[in-house]
């Protein structure tokens, strides 16, 4: 797969693509559908297939001031349309000039003479232009206009209830990693470079590798069980505490989490971490780091139950 990052000026083999459109923070079970739609116009135009994103996202953007919220960075919407088989993903700068597109303008500028789409695929809700003034209707008279085909996804509703990033947001602020997953289609994972803290937790006997939780939505502070994947490829479980840690002194929100059998130095490495199931809200021990250590241990067999790793 390639990644393009702007729409002017492309080679003709990065253009004529059939195009799925969507901001798809999270990619979830919607998002693919629109995916799908997408690649079974590929086929049928023989045309390759192209998912369009931007960054930031347009919430960044109009309200830079706005609590984190985002399912996924970059890198992992990457990953993730890569394994959906796009050939190309058009990640897109999302600035001034995009943000003052009308929706025609956006349609002819960008998709038409920029990427030469020949088919676009929407969800349902789908908006575009300034103001957001664009919706499926519009895009298929543009569609008309313009010469391209378009298809327009239904809603996607399962177990979970609604598929949506913001039906997702709300699951992990609730401590409901399960609800999430069932949404997204694969757990709600944090990524970041391991930071150097104060290593308590390796003086108390549970090292841990502490990440940053950045632009991601902050899930339910509290501890989880969880699965990391390291740079190598090697997968592990663990406990995990995202939140400030209000019994050894407050910091930054972050993810602290504990391999299990795992003693390596990885400062300075990307980790990746899944958040499977909500053990327990963050809590500040009236008995102090004695109490603490007991109740970190107990929410490690408790992991490790869940998990099916060994005791």
């Amino acid at each position: 797969m390639k990644i393009i990052h702007g729409w002017k000026g492309l080679a003709p083999a990065d253009r004529g693509a059939a195009v799925a459109l969507g901001n798809f923070d999270g990619v979830h079970l919607g998002h693919r559908r629109v995916i799908d739609d997408a690649r079974a116009a590929a086929r049928r135009l023989g045309a390759p297939l192209g998912v369009i994103s931007f960054e930031p996202h347009a919430r960044m953007h109009f309200h830079p001031e706005a609590p984190p919220f985002r399912l996924m960075n970059p890198n992992q919407l990457a990953r993730t349309v890569e394994t959906l088989g796009a050939d190309l993903f058009y990640l897109l700068p999302f600035g001034v000039e995009m943000a003052n597109f009308t929706d025609h303008d956006f349609v002819g500028e960008v998709l038409v003479q920029g990427l030469g789409v020949r088919h676009v695929a929407v969800g349902f809700d789908t908006t575009f232009g300034k103001g957001r003034t664009g919706s499926p209707d519009a895009m298929r008279r543009y569609g008309a206009e313009f010469g391209f085909s378009v298809s327009v996804a239904e809603a996607v509703q399962n177990a979970a209830g609604k598929v949506s990033s913001t039906t997702a947001r709300d699951a992990l602020r609730e401590g409901r990693p399960d609800v999430a997953a069932a949404v997204m289609g694969r757990p709600f994972a944090i990524e970041g470079v391991v930071q150097k803290g104060r290593q308590l937790g390796r003086q108390l006997g549970f090292p841990t590798a502490n990440v940053p939780l950045g632009d991601y939505v902050a899930p339910r502070f509290g501890v989880y069980a969880t699965r990391t994947r390291l740079h190598d490829g090697r997968d592990l479980a663990g406990v995990a505490n995202i939140g400030v840690n209000p019994t050894t002194g407050e910091v930054s929100p972050r993810l602290e989490v504990w391999l299990f059998d795992f003693d390596e130095d990885i400062y300075g490495e990307t980790i990746e971490t899944d958040l499977i199931a909500f053990l327990r809200p963050e809590v500040k021990f009236a008995g102090g780091v004695e109490e603490m250590v007991a109740q970190i241990h107990q929410d490690a067999r408790d992991a490790k139950h869940i998990l099916g790793a060994p005791e």
